[in-house]
């Protein structure tokens, strides 16, 4: 018997308003649920993540002007103590690195050869002496005679003539006797200047002769000591005009990491003309190097202090940047945003730099992050950062669940929303299922009966 026609269409019915509350839930679920703001100052939906930036505050200091170079350090006295004489070394006097005092003795030099020649340069002028007396005698006797016109004009002039010669021969014997006492005196090889003696050229028992390349012992000076730089050629007339002003110039000398300092000098001079190869200008500083830092042809970093800028504002050397219109800093504002702004750049050091416009103390510029920034851009600093998202988004699902508020609730993110939204409508789309096979089914239970 078949199904009447109202029990055929009840299951149809509620089919479809099952269909329907389900895509009103959807609906729901996609549509009401707003997102939770984060915290800390978060963005809206849709705007982009605030970027994390460290952040510097504009100060005043007294800034140095500071000139740095690469120097050398040179001795301000260096002899090589050579012979003046030829002749067997009995003595070496030194050792290798001994500190000596001007005129220690050194060396010594065989000197009977000097002490003999200097015998024979006494003799010779004694003879000679003692003729030039007797010549004199005898030209006193002449004029006597030819005062009583006893003897000839002309033996008197010959005789006048010899004394003259012989004063002129013991003329030279005094010079030989002088070069010969001198002989013997460069047999004795004294230090020249005092200082630093360095490696022992040759030893006792060795024939050295006069003028040797090699010499006895080359001596340093230590202390004071030079350090030679060079000066750009633009930076020269700053240099001049302080000397010209009778500045007493501080130049300090740093190892070659610029960590250490070694010691602290003046400067002293520069020289008088310019490089054409390297446009600078070779300049000096003395150092007093009580301590022995300084040694001679080491490298060192200079700084040579020209003047100080007094209460320069001045911020870290990071915070600087610079673009196609100039240098320019991010300058945080009071709702967490920076702005762009155009700054002039001074003097600078290692750490900081000098801004001399447009820019005031106890503001605060970006350090670090800036790369990522643009002029209004929102920025959060890295003390402020929040704990995690994925700790955020739990805690906020978890209030929810406590609270009782639905799973699509007020504080899920938008990805809990597309998943919620994609389980509804796939839900609607299962229960469709299940009702329209329902339906189906009745259907053809009903059209199976009807032949009945």
């Amino acid at each position: 018997m078949p199904a009447p026609p109202r029990r055929r269409w009840r299951g149809t019915a509620v089919a479809l308003v099952a269909l329907a509350a389900l895509a009103a839930l959807a609906w729901f679920l996609t549509m009401h649920r707003e997102p939770a703001a984060p915290a800390g100052g978060g963005f809206s939906r849709g705007g982009a993540p605030p970027s994390t930036v460290g952040v510097a505050t504009a100060r005043s200091m007294d800034i140095p002007v500071l000139l740095e170079a690469l120097g050398t350090v040179t001795p301000a006295v260096t002899v090589t103590v050579r012979p003046q004489v030829s002749g067997v070394v009995n003595e070496v006097l030194f050792t290798e690195g001994q500190m000596v005092k001007k005129g220690e003795l050194l060396a010594v030099i065989d000197p009977r050869p000097f002490e003999i020649a200097l015998q024979q340069a006494t003799g010779a002028r004694l003879r000679d002496e003692a003729q030039l007396e007797n010549a004199r005698l005898t030209l006193q006797r002449f004029r006597t005679l030819l005062s009583q016109d006893s003897i000839a004009r002309q033996d008197v002039d010959t005789q006048a003539a010899l004394v003259k010669q012989l004063e002129g021969t013991v003329t030279i014997d005094r010079a030989a006797e002088g070069t010969a006492r001198l002989n013997v005196g460069y047999s004795r090889i004294v230090a020249p200047a005092a200082g630093r003696i360095g490696l022992r050229p040759l030893d006792a028992g060795n024939y050295i002769g006069a003028g040797d390349a090699t010499g006895v012992a080359v001596i340093t000076q230590l202390a004071p000591i030079d350090v030679e730089f060079a000066v750009p050629q633009d930076r020269v007339p700053e240099v001049q005009a302080r000397m010209a002003e009778g500045a007493r110039l501080p130049v300090a000398a740093f190892d070659r990491t610029r960590t250490k300092k070694l010691d602290d000098g003046v400067f002293s001079t520069l020289d008088n003309q310019i490089d054409t190869q390297t446009g600078t200008v070779r300049a000096k500083a003395r150092f007093a190097n009580a301590t022995a830092a300084l040694f001679p042809n080491q490298f060192v970093n200079v700084q040579l202090l020209l003047r100080m800028i007094p209460g320069a504002v001045v911020i870290p050397v990071t915070a600087l940047r610079h673009g196609t219109g100039g240098d320019f800093v991010y300058v945080v504002q009071e709702d967490r945003t920076v702005k762009v702004r155009a700054v002039t750049r001074g003097e600078s050091n290692v750490d900081v730099v000098a801004v001399t416009s447009d820019l005031a103390i106890g503001e605060r510029v970006v350090t670090e992050g800036g790369d990522r920034l643009k002029d209004g851009a929102r920025i959060q600093l890295a003390d402020e950062r929040p704990a995690g998202p994925a700790s955020g988004a739990s805690g906020g699902r978890r209030g929810e669940r406590a609270s009782g508020a639905p799973s699509g609730g007020r504080g899920a993110s938008a990805a809990e929303r597309r998943r919620d939204a994609d389980g509804a409508e796939s839900g609607a789309a299962r229960a469709s299922g299940a009702f329209g096979d329902r339906a189906s089914g009745a259907g053809r239970r009903g059209a199976a009966s009807e032949p009945r």
